[in-house]
């Protein structure tokens, strides 16, 4: 079940994940499962299982973006404050 935005601009979605993202967990789904039974390796299903979690959209926004976000605005980026009396 494919659910289309209201403006046909955005991306679609299906269920609570982009359809890239469902790609990508697919594909994370699929080599995890092949290091878990032929190597007994569990990291990559932990990591795919958290991208998972982090992409689930709610009101066009992901974990993820947030993150993004907060990392820029804490982090990445330089903020600039103007301080200026008014004149009145």
């Amino acid at each position: 079940m494919y659910i289309y935005p209201d403006n046909l601009k955005s991306k679609a979605v299906l269920w609570l994940w982009q359809l890239r993202d469902i790609g990508v967990i697919g594909v994370g789904a699929l080599v995890s499962v092949l290091a878990v039974t032929q190597a007994g390796f569990l990291p990559p299903i932990v990591v795919t299982a958290a991208y998972a979690f982090l992409t689930i959209r709610f009101e066009d926004t992901s974990i993820l973006d947030f993150l993004r976000y907060a990392c820029a605005f804490f982090i990445g980026r330089q903020q600039l404050y103007e301080w200026r009396m008014a004149h009145e």
